[in-house]
């Protein structure tokens, strides 16, 4: 049987991950590496040190694995790429034959998200030409922090962004982790890039879906990319306002509107907006 090991096994994605692989390849196979393993050790499984700063460390982590997991990191786009080729080359330095990584969907250029984007794209070509096997996936936009953000809406009676009536490919961390166990764990990905997110809706479909789930009486405000900067530069600070702006502006200018290819790398279809909101509507009057 396969040994996986699944990095940024801590946070929300990679946690999920874990879960998805454990009734594949059984929980002595699949190995967690985390920035901070004591974070991680609610998992139940086998959890190693991936600071993605150390190379040695990652190694070692890495011996006696078959398949690993690259979890994009959360540092500025500069520092992501050398980090990420210290998870690929501590990988070629363990043996490790196959490498799977979560990537983005998203505006190449022209906005303020594009830098990670282009980041993204570059551990991308660093993976394929690794000459170790390869999946790359490309995540839709999570649609989780439009629901956890629903106290915010309702006092504010509004979604408000800068998207425009551009469609969104949104995504859940349930379904991306279903997807990438089997990416992790089947041969016959090797070698795909697979877009990964459910139908495509806009903003005012979300609206409508979150009035539903949660009886609110939200609308939805298209502002414009500065006016929307702006508002999220005064809540966030200038990076994160930036960064969240121009992810909007990429759903306005159709940069996260792609065909998926979700039931290519899970083998399913993506769970449908109608069922996920009605399991929000379910939980909320239970």
């Amino acid at each position: 049987m396969m040994k996986v090991a699944i990095t940024s096994a801590s946070g929300h994605l990679g946690g999920a991950v874990v879960n998805a692989a454990l009734p594949i390849v059984g929980q002595e196979n699949v190995i967690g590496l985390a920035r901070t393993p004591s974070k991680a050790r609610s998992l139940g499984i086998e959890i190693r040190p991936g600071d993605y700063n150390s190379r040695s460390d990652l190694a070692s982590s890495l011996e006696g694995i078959d398949h690993v997991l690259l979890v994009s990191g959360m540092d500025a786009p500069e520092k992501r790429i050398e980090q990420q080729r210290n998870v690929i080359e501590a990988a070629k330095q363990a043996g490790v034959r196959k490498i799977v990584y979560t990537s983005i969907q998203g505006a190449e250029d022209g906005t303020a998200f594009s830098p990670v984007v282009q980041s993204n794209r570059q551990t991308e070509t660093d993976i394929r030409e690794s000459g170790l096997d390869w999946v790359i996936g490309r995540n839709g936009i999570y649609i989780e922090p439009d629901v956890e953000y629903i106290d915010n809406y309702q006092q504010r009676g509004e979604i408000a962004s800068c998207a425009g009536d551009g469609k969104c490919g949104y995504t859940t961390r349930p379904e991306l982790a279903f997807a990438y166990a089997k990416m992790l764990t089947e041969s016959k990905h090797n070698g795909h890039t697979y877009n990964l997110h459910g139908d495509a809706i806009t903003q005012q479909q979300l609206t409508d879906s979150l009035n539903d789930a949660f009886g609110t009486q939200l609308t939805f405000r298209s502002m414009s990319v500065e006016e929307y900067r702006d508002d999220r530069t005064q809540e966030l600070g200038e990076f994160l306002g930036n960064i969240i702006a121009g992810i909007y502006e990429g759903i306005r200018t159709g940069a996260v509107d792609n065909e998926s290819h979700f039931v290519e790398a899970a083998g399913r279809e993506h769970q449908s907006w109608e069922a996920y909101f009605d399991s929000l509507k379910s939980h909320s009057l239970a």
